[in-house]
């Protein structure tokens, strides 16, 4: 099942990417919800909210270390619990995608846009970063179903 999730993330990651460069790339904007959602490209060459700008090196290393890491535990030790499991396999595959755009490309292609009118707007995100968010999510109710019920679910009872 992990396998599944972290191809599944990383192609559909990379088939929505392709089609950003390919159909926005030359500044070409697609509305969707006027004034609230909309396809614009971007090449973000930092992190999350556009931290760590320009700090390729970094940003490369780290993820890829983080990345094998969290791939070793998950394979290696088999976590017990499937939303344990479904939160890093979510994770890992969100990370590859980023990291392929890294080092394919020099930067991150990113292309989801919300806001409000011209008074709000979201940092720009791609489903990478949708799969590391909703993974971290799930992460975040399996941390708190052990505190509240007790159960380990990483490596069993």
């Amino acid at each position: 099942m992990e396998i599944a999730i972290i191809i599944l993330g990383i192609v559909i990651d990379r088939i929505t990417k392709l089609w950003a460069v390919k159909n926005l790339s030359s500044g070409t904007d697609i509305v969707i919800i006027k004034d609230f959602f909309q396809f614009s490209y971007l090449e973000n060459t930092g992190a999350a909210f556009g931290i760590f700008r320009d700090k390729l090196f970094f940003l490369t290393g780290i993820t890829s270390i983080i990345t094998i890491c969290l791939i070793i535990f998950l394979f290696k030790y088999k976590p017990a619990s499937i939303l344990f499991r479904i939160s890093l396999s979510l994770v890992i595959s969100g990370a590859i995608g980023n990291l392929i755009d890294r080092i394919q490309y020099k930067y991150v292609v990113d292309f989801i846009l919300v806001h409000y009118k011209d008074k709000y707007y979201f940092p720009t995100f791609n489903v990478a970063d949708i799969l590391v968010t909703c993974g971290a999510i799930l992460l975040i109710f399996f941390i708190l179903k052990e505190e509240n019920y007790g159960d380990t679910g990483i490596f069993g009872k």
